[in-house]
């Protein structure tokens, strides 16, 4: 008996939409992570980017368990002397809520460049309208 070995000409590529209104912001992106790169497919390889591509619409209504709106902290540093800076979680959801999704799903991605690969398949939208309507099919309703 082969051992059968994925190739790259042997990939398809799906659309998956996820609606975040009123979900938790660890498990939407742990779902987008998962079909980013390839988990759920029985052909899953690690040295490939398998991965389907997500669409998140809603990203604006995301919610998150407990005081974390108060007391998660993303932190940044410019270069430059006296630099550092902090944000809230609050205080970020109402500003950048691509940025809250797009570096929790970060998190959850390889570090390394098929990671880079990987992270460019996900889109992410404030509001209910996409731009991929024409690609994407069903909107996935797991909780």
């Amino acid at each position: 008996m082969n051992t059968y070995t994925v190739k790259a000409s042997d990939i398809k590529r799906d659309w998956h939409v996820i609606d975040a209104s009123g979900r938790v912001l660890g498990e939407v992106a742990a779902e987008a992570a998962k079909y980013l790169m390839g988990k759920h497919k029985p052909m899953f390889c690690r040295n490939l980017d398998c991965g389907d591509y997500v669409v998140i619409v809603n990203a604006k209504k995301v919610t998150v368990t407990g005081n974390k709106l108060d007391q998660k902290i993303y932190y940044r540093h410019s270069g430059f002397p006296g630099g550092f800076r902090q944000e809230k979680l609050g205080d970020l959801l109402k500003t950048k809520p691509l940025f809250v999704i797009e570096h929790a799903v970060k998190g959850m991605i390889p570090r390394n460049t098929l990671g880079a690969q990987i992270l460019a398949k996900l889109k992410v939208y404030e509001g209910a309208e996409h731009p991929h309507a024409s690609q994407t099919g069903e909107v996935s309703k797991e909780s």
